[in-house]
Formats: structure tokens, C-alpha cells, sequence
């Protein structure tokens, strides 16, 4: 990409067609495109949560399957570390990309690119010397650490793999190739689990070993898209890779409600798994499977947020409000019309769903009866995640903590306290009115955005 008779760097004719599309389209027409392909993305991870649940609970057991889910708030840290370069580089290459500035996009990309492998170099390090006082910290009894060190040992060594920058690719309108970052990756992962959880024996680590061998897929496609692919508004240069400080600090800045958000989020994690490891191993083992059913229900609402966010940012960066302002509340129709949708389904359903998986009386019992109250909380769970990806498109970190951090350590971690002392029951009911709760707060912040 050189620059022109003006020194600004001349964009590829299709290239900065489809770009151009993100401000002229129907935003209808725009939605339904970038939703759709982002849902698919991440719903085929959710795919891929399912199969790894049913091949280490019928192929180790359940008390694998309650240990793999205890290593869990260790990864959402490391993919907090992710979604915020990702969201915060999106942000910046969105609207620099909508403001003709392509070289400026390099520029945050890059430097997205250099805090992560930084920041996954460093959980490597940290995360294996001091891995078995962690994994007693998020809830492993002696019963499960012989599944969840090992485990955990595979995916904290290969960290630096762990995110293709969907988000970043995105944020210049390939949503095609947004997808398959996620979609590939997945197939792999869903071939090797088998082969190795099953044919080869391996267990545990086999599966940790299907998720590595999907993301390292996943990482060399993202490599080869952002440093050798030519058709695009701009490539990364080694000169690129150069942090940028100020792009670091605005990248960190935007991001940093998602970073918070993971932590908030792990913490909810850890007082559920502490509070039903007090219980016994089949309230964890059903815990365990409706945490992978929720992740997978959630996914079109984790798509829809995150597909508002390109279409969002470009007009932005247009300054065309109106268009802004439509993409926001058809977001939030979509989220939800399925979001009670999914609740229903479930409630009809829970049965069959957690039968799938688990075939001891107790845990089926209780993860039937937890499913059904969680529902109540996945009807409105897609509000928040909206609220929060507008704010962070904007580059408004404080509302996007309170929508997500302050929603979190305000609302549902002291509603998981409370109700971890009256048992099981009162954490399913916690986490339900969490949700709800957390949903009206967001929709208050973004009416003032």
C-alpha cells in the first residue's frame, strides 16, 4: 500500500468498497449480514464447548468435567486480556478506517497486537509457577486436581495462540473471514477431541490439546491476514509492531471494561464454585453443565454485540447519528426477541439438554432445576453486552464500567454471596436476578450515552 500524490495511503479499490458499504447500506440489511457471521463464529464455539463437555464427561467422567469447568475463570482472565486488545483495537482501526486514515489503523493494530503476545507471555509464566495455588484459589477440591492440573497446564503454556483478532478484522468489514477464524479452528478442535480424548487416551489433556491445536489454526490464519494478505486497506509492518504509546494507552483505555468486566466475571466464578464445592462434587459436575449450555445460548447474543460494533464505529467516524442510533436499537430488539426466546426453549427442554451429557440421577436433577431458573436471567442477558460494546465503540470507558464491571461487583457478585449462604438453590436464584437486574442498569446507562 503506497502513498499518493498527498502522502495518504492509497486503499485498495475493493477494499475500500466494502469499507464504504458499512456507511451507505441499509443498516437493517448491514445488521443482519454482520450479526449473523459474527453469531455463527462465536455460536460455532459454543458448538465446540458442548462437544468437549460430552467427550470428557462420557469418555473421563464427571469429575473430569467438573474440573475442567473449575479451570475455567483462569481463562477468562487470559481471554479478558484478548477481548480488551480486541475491543480497544477495533475501536481505534474502525474509526480511522471511517476517517480515511489506514496507516493510522496499521499503526493500533500492531500495537494491539504487541500488548497481547506481551500480556500472554507473562500469563505463561506466572500462570504455571504458581498453578496448583491457583486452581485451589478457583475451587479445585483434591478430588480434581489430578484432571485440572493438567488441564490447565497445556493452555496457560500455549496462551500467546489464543486469539485469531477477529475483532480487529471486523472492525475493516471482513466478516467472512471474521468467521472463519472461528469456524476452522472449531472443526479442528472438534476432530482432535475424539482422536485424542478417546482414541489416544489422553483424557484431559488431550482435550486441552484439541483447544491448542484449534487456536495455533487459528493465530497463523490471523498472522497471514494482517502481515502478508494484500488485498486490504492496510497490512501490518514490522514498524507497526512498535508500540505505540499514545494508541496504547487508548487501546487499554477503551478495552479496559471488558479486562474488568473478565475479572468480575472470574470472581463470580469462583464464589459459585466455592460455595457449591461446600455441597458436594454433583453440584459442581451440574454446575458445570449448565455453564456450558448457557455459553452456548449466549452466543447470537454475544453475536449481536459484537457485530453492531463495526457498523457502529464506521458511521461514527462518519458522523452519521441517525444510522448510529439504528444500529442501537435494532440491536437490542434482536437480543431480546432471542433471549426469551432461548428462555422458553430451555425451560421445555432442560431434560433432554442435560441428559446429553450426565447420566447420574443427582446431577441430572439438579441441572434440570438449575437450567430452568438460569432461563429466567438468559432472557435479558443480551442487553448488557450491547450496552457496553456501544459504549466502548465510543470510546466511553466509564459508562462501559458501569455497565459491565460496576453491574457485576454491585449487583451480582453480593447477590452470589448471599445466596451461596442459603445453598445451591439461592446461587441459581442469585445468578438469574443478576442477569435481570444487570440488564435494567445497562439500559438506564445507555439511554444517557
Amino acid at each position: 500500500m503506497r502513498p499518493d500524490a498527498r502522502g495518504t495511503a492509497r486503499v485498495p479499490a475493493r477494499a475500500s468498497a466494502r469499507s464504504e458499504a458499512l456507511a451507505t447500506d441499509s443498516i437493517g440489511r448491514l445488521l443482519w449480514w454482520s450479526c449473523s457471521q459474527t453469531t455463527v463464529s462465536v455460536g460455532v464455539f459454543g458448538i465446540y464447548a458442548l462437544t468437549n463437555a460430552w467427550f470428557v464427561a462420557r469418555g473421563v467422567g464427571e469429575t473430569a468435567l467438573a474440573a475442567v469447568n473449575v479451570v475455567a475463570p483462569l481463562l477468562l482472565l487470559l481471554g479478558a486480556v484478548s477481548t480488551t486488545v480486541g475491543v480497544g483495537g477495533a475501536s481505534l482501526v474502525s474509526r480511522r478506517l471511517g476517517a480515511g486514515r489506514p496507516d493510522a489503523a496499521a499503526r493500533a493494530a500492531g500495537t494491539s497486537f504487541t500488548i497481547f503476545w506481551g500480556a500472554a507471555l507473562a500469563t505463561s509464566v506466572i500462570g504455571l509457577a504458581a498453578l496448583d495455588p491457583l486452581l485451589r484459589l478457583v475451587g479445585a477440591t483434591a478430588e480434581m486436581l489430578p484432571y485440572a492440573r493438567p488441564y490447565a497446564q497445556v493452555l496457560i503454556a500455549g496462551a500467546v495462540l489464543s486469539t485469531g483478532f477477529s475483532s480487529i478484522v471486523r472492525a475493516e468489514g471482513r466478516l467472512l473471514f471474521s468467521t472463519m477464524l472461528w469456524i476452522i479452528p472449531v472443526i479442528v478442535q472438534i476432530v482432535l477431541d475424539p482422536l485424542l480424548i478417546l482414541g489416544a487416551g489422553m483424557g484431559v489433556t488431550g482435550a486441552a490439546l484439541g483447544t491448542l491445536g484449534g487456536q495455533a489454526v487459528s493465530a497463523s490464519m490471523a498472522l497471514w491476514f494482517f502481515l502478508v494478505q494484500r488485498d486490504r486497506p492496510y497490512r501490518i509492518r514490522p514498524a507497526h509492531l512498535v508500540p505505540d504509546p499514545a494508541d496504547a494507552r487508548e487501546i487499554v483505555a477503551i478495552g479496559a471494561p471488558s479486562f474488568l468486566a473478565g475479572i468480575g466475571t472470574t470472581l463470580l466464578a469462583i464464589l459459585v464454585n466455592t460455595a457449591l464445592a461446600a455441597t458436594g462434587a454433583a453440584f459442581l459436575a451440574a454446575y458445570a453443565v449448565c455453564a456450558r449450555v448457557q455459553t452456548f445460548i449466549a452466543m447470537p447474543q454475544t453475536g449481536i454485540a459484537q457485530g453492531m460494533q463495526p457498523i457502529v464505529g464506521f458511521n461514527a467516524g462518519r458522523g452519521l447519528a441517525a444510522r448510529v442510533a439504528r444500529a442501537r436499537t435494532l440491536s437490542l430488539r434482536a437480543s431480546v426477541a432471542y433471549g426469551g426466546a432461548s428462555a422458553l426453549l430451555i425451560a421445555l427442554a432442560a431434560p433432554i439438554m442435560v441428559g446429553l451429557f450426565v447420566t447420574d440421577p443427582a446431577v441430572v436433577g439438579t441441572a434440570v432445576h438449575a437450567l430452568r431458573i438460569l432461563a429466567i436471567g438468559m432472557a435479558v442477558a443480551g442487553i448488557a453486552p450491547v450496552a457496553a460494546a456501544y459504549c466502548q465503540v465510543f470510546g466511553r470507558p466509564r459508562a462501559a464500567d458501569a455497565t459491565s464491571l460496576g453491574t457485576l461487583v454491585l449487583i451480582r457478585v453480593p447477590l452470589v454471596l448471599l445466596g451461596g449462604a442459603a445453598g445451591p438453590l439461592g446461587v441459581w436464584v442469585a445468578l438469574a436476578a443478576g442477569e435481570v437486574v444487570s440488564a435494567a442498569v445497562a439500559l438506564v446507562i445507555l439511554r444517557r450515552v
